[in-house]
């Protein structure tokens, strides 16, 4: 088999991969330039290359895009610090097999070439087109798989169900799917099916003839039609009307549908992209979803993470959202204290992103100085007591668990109950050291190699 291309001007890097490689029975080359490898691959070429995005003598990019143009059948993973949206999209856009965010961990990286090399043996490539955006901030592996995802659906016309809770940012999400679709030129409607009265809804979706109803002085176009050849953004799907759904079936079935008052019928193409905070799997099993809309619907699920379950994304977000507010009033943007985003990173945040942003903006108009301490938070923020009913709420569900187990008469529940606690002990740890396994055990107080154990018996994917 030929040989791993390991690209990077940082020499530590070159030997962290060094290193590990020599411990498999993978052919290796470092080079610390595009430049060096470049030269190189006129003479013999890699079985998979794996490269840094920023590099002093040309970017990763720029080498991904040259590997596509005449080695299109290499993998190339990019590496990249920048574990934001625009770095992961830019690598997709090129065609790149895998986007790794620095730090890693070594063992990841390792099974990502793994794979790259199973790939390239049989020949096959994955070609993603993706445009940069800023809109959408994530260093959580959670979001990082969020923008995968939007990655590899940046070429397909396939109807998409977002799971979130409210405040998450589905319509983002939505958002930059058409914009990094072939749809990208035609217009992107967004509409929330639950904020709309019933009655009004058929005809803001479908729209309506002149006369059809009293009021309707003029023929109006509804959102399907002004969305025609681009994307349709239906949020909060889950408390749409049961009529309603019936229609939307239709359209989505034949793509056809009905001006309220029209008698002829109008077809349209258009991509569907819906939202819901719901568990619609249990609107379904109550009757309140039908169950063949939903599967036209869930065609792919995305799962948006809670602002809670990515803690390690609210100082980017806080500080992006304070920049934001001070450019929409004219001012310097407030900074925060490490203790306030230390803070605010453990807070449960019920309201997710839309109630961080809410809170920046509090700031921007409200704290006396440029400098944000604990003590300059809104009100509701500075309750310590949220801390003490997080722990009442898990001790109790602790309790709940050990007594159904109990009642049914299970055996081992003590070993069962350890391995959980010790796996999401682990799971967070290492979540929150961004995977550098050194640092999780230090704090978790377990030694290295009794934590690469955990880790292997508890099957964490980390």
């Amino acid at each position: 088999m030929k040989a791993i291309w390991i690209i990077d001007d940082d020499k530590s890097i070159r030997w962290v991969f060094e290193k590990a490689l020599a411990r498999t029975d993978l052919n290796f080359k470092t080079f610390s330039s595009n430049k060096e490898a470049l030269a190189a691959i006129k003479d013999e070429e890699p079985q998979v290359i794996v490269s840094d995005i920023r590099m002093p003598q040309g970017s990763g990019l720029e080498l991904l895009q040259v590997i596509k143009e005449k080695y299109a059948h290499i993998p190339v993973i990019i590496m990249t610090a920048y574990s934001d949206l625009e770095s992961a999209v830019a690598a997709f856009q090129g065609g790149a097999f895998e986007y790794l965010a620095k730090p890693f961990d070594v063992d990841q990286a390792i099974e990502i070439i793994h794979r790259a090399i199973d790939e390239s043996l049989k020949q096959t490539n994955q070609e993603v087109l993706f445009e940069n955006s800023t809109e959408m901030i994530g260093h959580a592996p959670s979001m990082q798989e969020v923008f995968r995802a939007i990655g590899r659906l940046s070429r397909s016309h396939a109807t998409v169900l977002i799971n979130g809770e409210s405040g998450s940012g589905k319509e983002l999400v939505a958002s930059a799917l058409h914009k990094h679709s072939p749809r990208a030129d035609k217009p992107f409607i967004a509409i929330n099916t639950a904020a709309i009265p019933k009655d009004l809804l058929e005809s803001e979706l479908f729209g309506h003839e002149r006369g059809a109803f009293t009021g309707a002085q003029a023929l109006r176009k509804g959102r399907f039609e002004q969305a025609d050849g681009g994307t349709l953004f239906l949020d909060e799907i889950g408390d749409m009307p049961a009529d309603l759904q019936t229609r939307l079936l239709r359209v989505l079935s034949d793509g056809q549908f009905y001006r309220v008052g029209g008698h002829n019928p109008i077809k349209v193409n258009v991509r569907v992209i819906a939202a819901t905070h719901q568990d619609m799997e249990e609107r379904v099993k109550a009757g309140l979803f039908r169950e063949d809309l939903f599967h036209r619907l869930n065609v792919i699920r995305l799962r948006l993470p809670a602002l809670r379950e990515r803690a390690e994304d609210v100082p980017d977000l806080a500080r992006h959202f304070l920049q934001q507010s001070a450019q929409q009033l004219g001012v310097e943007a407030k900074i925060l204290s490490e203790d306030t985003l230390s803070y605010l990173s453990h807070l449960h945040w019920s309201g997710n992103v839309r109630q961080l942003e809410n809170v920046c903006h509090w700031l921007t108009v409200m704290a006396p100085g440029q400098n944000i301490d604990i003590k300059d938070l809104p009100p509701e923020l500075k309750n310590h007591d949220v801390h003490k009913e997080v722990l009442a709420n898990w001790k109790d569900a602790l309790k709940q668990e050990v007594q159904l187990a109990l009642n049914k008469n299970q055996k081992d529940i003590l070993t069962d109950l350890n391995q959980t606690f010790e796996k999401i002990l682990i799971e967070e740890a290492l979540s929150f050291t961004k995977g550098r396994r050194i640092e999780a055990a230090e704090m978790l107080g377990l030694g290295r190699n009794t934590l690469t154990r955990k880790v292997k018996e508890l099957n964490i994917e980390k």
